[in-house]
C-alpha cells in the first residue's frame, strides 16, 4: 500500500489493482485486534510486530503515511482486493484499510475468512479456506486486466 501511494504521489504510473493478504498497514500498532485477536492468532504477536517496527520505520514516524498506509489519502488508487483471516492480530488494519480505501472512493472488495490465520493463503495445499481465496484473487486480478487498455 505505501508503494501505490508513493507511486501514486510522484506522479508515476499506478498497477490496474492491487491484491492484499493480511496487510499490515498501521506501524504505530493501534489497532484493536493487535489485543483483541491475540489469542487466536497462532503465527503473529503483538510482542513479535512490536519489535520489528524499529527495522521499519528506522527511527521515522510510525503515522507517517507513507509508513502507515491506513492513514495516507488514498484517493486515486486502483481498485483492491484485501483478504484477511479473523483469528489474526492484523484483522482490524485489514478493516481499517478496506474502509479508509471506501471514503475515498477506491474500489475495494473486503474478504474477511472466518477461522484461518496470517497469510492463510500460503497454506492453499492443506486448506480449502486458501484454495477458494486464491480463485477469488484470480478471478479478480482476471477481471482487472481485462479491463485495461492494451499498450502499444
Amino acid at each position: 500500500m505505501a508503494t501505490l501511494v508513493a507511486l501514486r504521489d510522484g506522479g508515476r504510473p499506478l498497477p490496474s489493482c492491487a491484491f492484499l493478504m493480511s496487510p499490515y498497514v498501521d506501524l504505530t500498532l493501534s489497532g484493536e485486534t493487535l489485543l483483541t485477536k491475540q489469542a487466536d492468532d497462532p503465527i503473529l504477536t503483538p510482542d513479535g510486530v512490536r519489535l520489528r517496527v524499529p527495522d521499519y520505520v528506522d527511527g521515522a514516524d510510525p503515522a507517517d503515511p507513507l509508513i502507515s498506509p491506513v492513514f495516507a489519502d488514498l484517493r486515486g488508487l486502483p481498485p483492491l482486493l484485501i483478504q484477511v483471516g479473523s483469528h489474526e492480530i492484523l484483522l482490524s488494519d485489514a478493516l481499517r484499510l478496506a474502509a479508509t480505501a471506501a471514503t475515498a472512493d477506491v474500489q475495494v472488495t473486503l474478504e474477511v475468512t472466518p477461522g484461518v490465520p496470517h497469510v492463510f493463503q500460503g497454506f492453499a495445499a492443506a486448506l480449502d479456506e486458501a484454495d477458494a481465496a486464491l480463485d477469488r484473487a484470480a478471478a479478480f486480478l482476471k477481471e482487472q486486466l481485462a479491463t485495461q487498455p492494451t499498450r502499444a
